[in-house]
């Protein structure tokens, strides 16, 4: 497997003057996501955490609803793949032939791109939550948010060496982090996080609020809702989309958390003063 950034050759311009440099760039190869040896989707991501990202994206697509549903994620082993590290066999358990077709049969056979994390999806009907709203329990202060961007900005090793990977963390109703991930796309280190708590078995992640490095949209929310997270926040602004799908999904989506400031777009009742 690639590392997460590789050394490339630049020129460098400085007061009008170029001179050769070298810099480095976060790495973004293609992961095919193959379900019992058939193609099922393409993701572009940064190489790292695979089988957790194809665990939440799964997750995210409603392939699986749980670990119980999932049997191995395992990489390509047939000798004649030009990259089989960049190639996963996925297999379910609980789920017959008939319902494999079916699912196969919904989707295009598209590449997602690391923009966009529903680019699978025929309609936008498949969009919405099928399961009822979520419901939250506990609350979290302003203080504690207002600690989160840097937090989650510390745990960035790899956004150091190239600025340009996302990030998206779990933390605590106290700002305590359990769990990041880096990516070139928002919604694939969300799949990441995610999914190394489906493999984990611990879904719902009720008690944990999401936080991205940068904007907010659909498929963000979406991707939080399937996994039980009640309460979203980022640095940069929601989509209209976003707040929209959170206010039907029950969750509390804040925005420009910076420095102390910050908007509440949905279900302000979770955010105590």
């Amino acid at each position: 497997m690639r590392a997460p950034f590789q050394t490339v050759a630049i020129t460098r311009m400085r007061d009008g003057r170029r001179a050769p440099d070298v810099d480095r760039a976060a790495t973004e190869e293609p992961l095919e996501v193959r379900l019992h040896a058939r193609p099922f989707a393409v993701i572009m991501r940064t190489p790292g955490a695979d089988r957790e990202l194809t665990a939440g994206f799964l997750l995210s697509e409603r392939v699986i609803t749980c670990a119980d549903d999932l049997g191995t994620i395992e990489y390509c082993t047939d000798p004649s793949a030009e990259h089989p590290e960049n190639i996963v066999n996925v297999t379910l358990t609980g789920r017959s032939a008939d319902s494999l077709d079916r699912l196969l049969e919904t989707r295009r056979q598209v590449v997602t791109t690391s923009a966009c994390g529903l680019c699978g999806r025929q309609t936008i009907e498949s969009l919405l939550c099928d399961t009822p709203p979520l419901r939250c329990a506990w609350t979290v202060t302003g203080e504690v948010l207002a600690g989160i961007p840097d937090r989650l900005r510390a745990a960035q090793t790899v956004f150091g060496e190239t600025g340009g990977l996302h990030a998206a963390g779990l933390f605590s109703s106290n700002g305590e982090l359990d769990g990041v991930a880096e990516d070139v796309g928002r919604h694939n280190a969300v799949d990441k996080v995610i999914g190394r708590m489906v493999m984990r078995d611990a879904l719902p992640i009720a008690d944990r609020l999401l936080f991205v490095s940068g904007r907010t949209s659909l498929e963000i929310a979406h991707k939080a809702y399937f996994a039980g997270i009640p309460i979203v926040g980022s640095v940069s602004a929601p989509s209209s989309l976003a707040i929209e799908f959170a206010e039907d999904a029950g969750i509390t989506l804040l925005g420009f958390v910076r420095g102390g400031n910050f908007n509440i777009y949905a279900h302000p009742d979770r955010v105590a003063s």
